[in-house]
């Protein structure tokens, strides 16, 4: 083999540049797609949002994979639960809902250190057991929180997912805790009567856990809507924790029996979340 490396090294020479050329090109395309960031985890490049018209729309919060977290990053769900716990509300409710000239539901995603973000009375981060902010996100979301804006953190599943989010919410409420909001609070009452949380798995665990609904089995059997709440008694930071009600939007028309066990539920929830975080 050695002899033919020697004789052939005019032709692997020409070989590895090509290659060099290629994986160069690759690596500037990754990143005009997106950046990394220290501290872990990956950021797609924000989309371009469309202009704040004050009417509803969804919002949601781009944030750093945490390199110590569990779960599949903000993206999960993205965009289509955004588009249709938009098009519910608009069905269900008289809220005034953005649309683009063609009719399609505005929505829009930001990163927490965006001033934009203000524009937004609700928030929605999925997979939270996967955050990581740094100072300044942390910051922002605390004056986001505090000056009246409603965060809602859902589908993470295990002891594990919540004690990195609790590690990460710290950082931005370290004097406030969570704590289970009881179904007698007007949020269940809103427009729908929600007597029980309920435990919404992905449509994929749904199917493979034969109508199971628990994810990780023991560790995450009892599905939780916990909140932290402001100094007036307001609701600030709704927590949905071992339950997964952004799929029961996104995948609301892609099978029939999932739609009929989950959806019904998922937008009671939902609806009363909305309708309670435009209202305090």
């Amino acid at each position: 083999m050695h002899g033919i490396i020697i004789r052939l090294s005019g032709r692997w020479t020409k070989i590895l540049i090509a290659l060099a050329i290629a994986a160069s090109l690759a690596a500037t395309a990754a990143a005009q797609r997106g950046r990394r960031f220290g501290g872990g985890g990956f950021y797609m490049r924000p989309p371009v949002n469309p202009p704040y018209d004050g009417a509803f729309q969804f919002c949601r919060i781009m944030f750093r994979q945490n390199p110590n977290g569990d779960g599949g990053g903000w993206q999960v769900d993205y965009p289509r639960a955004d588009i249709n716990l938009t098009y519910r509300l608009s069905e269900l409710t008289s809220t005034s809902v953005s649309k683009d000239s063609h009719g399609n539901y505005n929505h829009m995603v930001f990163q927490l250190t965006d001033p934009e973000l203000f524009k937004c009375p609700f928030v929605m981060m999925t997979e939270v057991g996967a955050l990581y902010m740094d100072d300044k996100e942390a910051a922002q979301l605390r004056e986001y929180l505090l000056r009246g804006g409603f965060l809602w953190a859902d589908d993470f599943w295990g002891e594990y997912a919540w004690t990195v989010w609790q590690h990460e919410i710290a950082k931005a409420l370290p004097e406030y805790q969570s704590i289970d909001i009881p179904l007698a609070h007007e949020m269940f009452h809103m427009l729908y009567q929600v007597n029980e949380v309920p435990q919404i798995p992905s449509i994929n665990s749904w199917f493979a856990m034969n109508g199971g609904t628990s994810e990780r089995g023991a560790d995450s059997a009892v599905p939780h809507a916990r909140g932290i709440f402001d100094d007036h008694g307001n609701l600030m930071v709704l927590i949905t924790h071992n339950t997964d009600f952004g799929d029961a939007f996104e995948r609301e028309g892609e099978n029939r029996a999932y739609f009929d066990r989950f959806a019904g539920v998922g937008y009671a929830f939902g609806i009363n979340a909305l309708l309670y975080a435009m209202s305090h």
